[in-house]
């Protein structure tokens, strides 16, 4: 298949064709008549989802914190993700623990900008935001601050993607 026809392909169609092509799904690994590579895929929204949820997220910047609140105009942690990805398409649960649950794990290495990132103590989510990438995440941090954009601070962290 040449690179011209893998362009004119929809998104999820060229995905699959990459994988395909890079993991030898036909004929074995790279013709050598091996048995097929197992490829592991993170499923979740498309990337036009996060995407916009991610850019949603970036246009509250500023937004004041208040517990409980979902938005449009205030936000705690949990409801400015559930804000942002209604305003995307996709329904997500209430608070960070319901989100925690509702998402798939994807490892660090994996995780792509407009995953949510959970901030754990022991077994237990005690916030959350959104990846930006880079390290960063957007999120309403507490009592007094607003939504803005900051480094990861902890290596204490669970990515989740969004079904």
């Amino acid at each position: 298949m040449t690179v011209s026809r893998l362009t004119s392909t929809r998104p999820a169609a060229r995905s699959l064709m990459v994988l395909t092509m890079a993991f030898g799904f036909f004929g074995g690994v790279a013709g050598t008549g091996a048995a097929p590579a197992q490829a592991v895929v993170a499923v979740g929204v498309s990337a036009p989802v996060a995407s916009r949820a991610l850019s949603i997220t970036a246009s509250k910047k500023g937004a004041p914190y208040l517990y409980g609140a979902v938005g449009p105009y205030k936000f705690d942690c949990s409801g400015l993700t559930k804000y942002a990805y209604a305003r995307a398409g996709k329904t997500l649960p209430r608070t960070a623990a319901q989100q925690y649950a509702a998402t798939i794990r994807v490892s660090k290495a994996s995780a792509r900008a407009g995953d949510l990132v959970f901030f754990m103590s022991g077994r237990s989510v005690y916030h959350m935001g959104i990846y930006a990438g880079a390290g960063r995440i957007w999120h309403a941090p507490r009592t007094g601050s607003y939504v803005k954009l900051v480094t990861i601070w902890t290596t204490a962290v669970t990515y989740g993607r969004v079904r």
